[in-house]
């Protein structure tokens, strides 16, 4: 029981460092105390004995540092053998030395002079206290000296005729000052242990913290990469269904299945964008790329699903948008894309506007303001007040009332916060909404961010309506061209461009005859064989692998005119295999590789390009994504091609 209280006692008998470390923080306040101390009494003590005390007062100073260098320099925790006893010493006479000029002041000033040395000691004592920190030692040694030349007050006071009621008073006075000093220092002791111990606590808290949210953003990429692989399944399953469906009756059926697998791809992709910008691991880029040409495929990617909803896309305000800018192109698409989807969700009939205004904001950038407009219901107040709450299903909740979990617009408004700009809403019941887009953009004089690669949003916008019904409008696949201006979507008709089929596939010209040669490389039997099914009604003659190794030793005896690549694999992953395949002089040294990836962050994706990989396709696989793909590789090769034998 004892052993237990002695360790609990917030006094502690001995902390040389901490008390020590304190007192070398404190130096310049002694030396500047005692400057000032010299400077004030010289005028009673004169003025060669005030400076030959300050003078020896450093003198003192310097043995201190030198004597505790060790333990400030943190060489040691404690001083020993003979350099410990030199440092209580230094101590004892660092402290004595300094009481010691209040003798002199009682001697030659009198009682006017012995009030000025009670109380230039009680300043002393009150330092000791501050700066003996955890150390009973160090508390002792500073200020004994202080108490000794204190209790001296009682007898200077008889020396010079002081009435003994007097005399008790002082006694009792400097007994009672030493006794609430010393209670003074055991407090402070007590909040210092206190909050040392809660700064612990909240740091054993905040790595603990820290753990948790790696382990659920593990859990989450880990969820989230093998829950893509059962939807690539149903998404290509239900595909290939309603292409060989016989009547009306089983290709809704299958595209019920379809609509169902988009359904369940979007909530992931939500859910796991929603946890990332919670835990504080979500990113924005900063890259120069062409606004104009950025808003010229938003447009023309949704206006093929928007006409074919029996609704008009218009664009105003077009000719204020800068080209150049710098940002992050692919967040803002994916704002863009919500705010089109959430009003076309909510809009039955009319016209979705998108309302463009830009203008130069100093130093260096542009003000962008960029509005979608709906002739929708709107909302009530209490709506709009929830808007961007996430999964709001409460009886006033948009969510609630139309379905979905409302995380695209929650995400949305915490994107546009991240690239240091906002998103607002307005409306009204029976008058539409309006949700308009504030960002600041630094002006650039190149775009190096290539938008010819749609992002996982759009392409799944796009797949959505290449397997969209009989007679709907197509939408576009491919890109405008870089000197299309945004000018030419406020004409009344917006051009679109037939999404790639089946039979736009590109083999080699020099290999016309032959069917091409596929590698689908992948740990999951299930992504395989949708794959498969996919490339299996082009003709092409496929080979498969189940992991890295297995596919260098195809790859070592086998040319293939395409290589699709699992990033994440056991054993040697697709980055890797990759590499090798690149840094051999095998047969597939120059074979188009395209990855395959649940993930499709910008550094996900350099990263792919650093290993040699030559495009990317985001799960859940598609065939229109798959075959858009193909298409786009393939033309590149033949390009490339086409050009090299010019040369």
């Amino acid at each position: 029981m004892a052993l237990a209280t002695a360790n609990t006692s917030p006094v502690p008998t001995s902390d040389w460092t901490a008390a020590i470390r304190q007192r070398r923080k404190a130096l310049a306040q002694r030396l500047g105390i005692a400057a000032i101390t010299a400077m004030v009494f010289s005028p009673i003590l004169g003025g060669t004995f005030s400076m030959g005390w300050l003078l020896g007062y450093l003198a003192i100073q310097g043995l201190d540092l030198w004597t505790f260098r060790p333990v400030i320099k943190g060489q040691a925790q404690r001083l020993r053998g003979a350099r410990r006893l030199l440092g209580w010493l230094t101590l004892a006479i660092n402290s004595s030395y300094y009481g010691s000029l209040t003798i002199p002041l009682w001697l030659v000033g009198g009682p006017m002079g012995g009030i000025c040395a009670v109380i230039m000691l009680t300043g002393a004592a009150t330092y000791s206290i501050i700066n003996s920190p955890r150390s009973i030692a160090v508390l002792t040694l500073t200020s004994l000296p202080q108490s000794i030349y204190m209790i001296l007050t009682p007898v200077f006071m008889y020396i010079y005729g002081a009435s003994s009621s007097l005399i008790v008073a002082a006694s009792v006075s400097v007994t009672v000052f030493m006794a609430y000093a010393f209670s003074v220092w055991v407090r402070l002791n007590a909040a210092q242990t206190a909050e040392g111990l809660a700064r612990i606590e909240a740091e054993q808290k905040r790595v603990q913290a820290e753990r948790i949210m790696e382990g659920r953003s593990a859990f989450l990429a880990a969820i989230g990469h093998d829950l893509r692989t059962p939807i690539s399944a149903i998404l290509t399953g239900a595909s290939q269904l309603e292409q060989g469906a016989t009547d009306s009756s089983a290709r809704g059926q299958a595209r019920l299945i379809s609509d169902a697998g988009y359904m369940m791809k979007a909530l992931l992709d939500d859910l796991l964008d929603h946890a990332k910008l919670d835990a504080g691991h979500m990113t924005v880029d900063a890259v120069d790329f062409n606004l104009r040409d950025l808003l010229t495929q938003t447009v023309r990617l949704w206006d093929g699903p928007v006409r074919a909803e029996g609704l008009r896309l218009r664009v105003e305000g077009a000719a204020t948008v800068p080209a150049l800018v710098r940002g992050d192109p692919m967040r803002l698409r994916q704002i863009l894309n919500n705010l089109v989807s959430n009003a076309m969700k909510f809009t039955k009939t009319g016209t979705i506007t998108l309302r463009l205004n830009a203008w130069v904001e100093e130093p260096g950038g542009y003000a962008v303001l960029i509005e979608v407009a709906d002739t929708g219901p709107g909302m009530t107040p209490q709506q709009l007040s929830r808007l961007f709450t996430p999964f709001d299903q409460t009886i006033d909740g948009v969510s609630a009332t139309h379905g979905g979990t409302g995380l695209g617009l929650a995400i949305s408004r915490q994107l546009a916060g991240l690239m240091g700009g906002h998103l607002t809403a307005r409306s009204r019941p029976g008058q539409g909404a309006a949700f308009t887009l504030a960002l600041r953009l630094d002006s650039t004089e190149s775009a190096t961010e290539r938008l010819a690669v749609l992002d996982s949003a759009s392409r799944d916008v796009a797949a959505r309506g290449l397997t969209a019904p009989h007679g709907a409008e197509p939408v576009t696949l491919a890109s405008p061209p870089a000197n299309m201006a945004v000018q030419e979507l406020e004409q009344t008709q917006i051009a679109t461009v037939d999404a790639p089929a089946s039979n736009t596939v590109l083999p080699a010209e020099e290999d016309e005859g032959r069917p091409m040669r596929v590698l689908v490389v992948d740990d999951h039997d299930i992504n395989r064989r949708a794959i498969q099914l996919i490339l299996q009604p082009l003709g092409c003659d496929i080979d498969t692998a189940a992991d890295g190794m297995a596919a260098l030793n195809i790859c070592r005896t086998n040319a293939f005119d395409l290589i699709f690549m699992d990033v994440r694999m056991p054993e040697l992953d697709g980055r890797e295999t990759t590499r090798r395949i690149r840094a051999g002089n095998g047969p597939n040294a120059n074979t188009p590789i395209i990855a395959v990836t649940a993930d499709t962050s910008p550094r996900d994706i350099q990263d792919c390009t650093d290993a040699g990989m030559t495009y990317f396709v985001p799960k859940p696989i598609t065939p229109p994504m798959l075959i858009g793909a193909i298409t786009h590789v393939m033309t590149m090769e033949q390009a490339t091609l086409e050009t090299s034998v010019a040369a």
